[in-house]
């Protein structure tokens, strides 16, 4: 299993739009061939720093649903949303 979490860092008045984008979309995500879960997380104390938090069947799942039209539409409407560069982590489950 892979776990992926995705930070976010949102201009404080673009943080509802993202939001509203997020609970549109998340179902769609959540029934993703090889995604098991998805959950939203929001920085304390700020509210405008979010972290996705997924589970991908394996590597190549995740990569899959990467190149995918729902993660490029998802990602383009996103990115314009930021205020800093968003940081990724792929990570193996050991144990």
């Amino acid at each position: 299993m892979i776990l992926r979490i995705v930070k976010m860092s949102f201009h404080p008045d673009k943080v509802a739009i993202f939001l509203d984008l997020f609970a549109r979309q998340r179902a769609q995500i959540r029934a993703f061939p090889g995604c098991t879960h998805l959950e939203l997380w929001e920085a304390l104390p700020n509210g405008h720093t979010l972290f996705t938090y997924s589970h991908w069947d394996s590597e190549a799942a995740l990569e899959a649903y990467c190149q995918a039209p729902l993660f490029q539409e998802t990602w383009t409407a996103t990115k314009v949303l930021f205020n800093a560069r968003p940081e990724a982590w792929s990570l193996l489950q050991k144990g």
